[in-house]
């Protein structure tokens, strides 16, 4: 078992950055890997970006336009989303997730966080 938390979401302006952390524990393998999701009101779930729990290997949305960056800390057991020039369509519940290989699909994931709310204003 994997157990997710996250933190950091909130209300900010079109402009402003965000970072967001999500706190891994369980039984965890070097091999995971650690992604970010997020759903916007009355939209699907999509992917944000994804990094392996033991490598440097990233991989992001395409719409993110760099303005993301995912990171970890392996010796907290943290994964973060720094989210910068965020702008009001980045409005969602940001959700980790771990799963076995990196994929943009949320049903490769079998372990989610409870999600955090970000809210951006224009």
């Amino acid at each position: 078992q994997v157990q997710l938390v996250e933190s950091g979401g909130g209300l900010v302006q079109a402009g402003d950055s965000l970072r967001l952390s999500c706190e891994v524990s369980g039984r965890t393998n070097s091999w995971f890997t650690l992604a970010w999701f997020r759903q916007p009101p009355g939209k699907e779930r999509e992917f944000v970006a994804s990094i392996i729990w033991s490598g440097e290997n990233t991989q992001y949305a395409d719409f993110l336009k760099d303005r993301f960056t995912i990171s970890r800390d392996n010796a907290k057991n943290m994964v973060y989303l720094q989210m910068n020039s965020l702008k009001p369509e980045d409005t969602a519940v940001y959700y980790c997730a771990a799963g076995p290989h990196a994929s943009p699909f949320s049903g490769d994931y079998g372990y989610w966080g409870q999600g955090t709310q970000v809210t951006v204003s224009s």
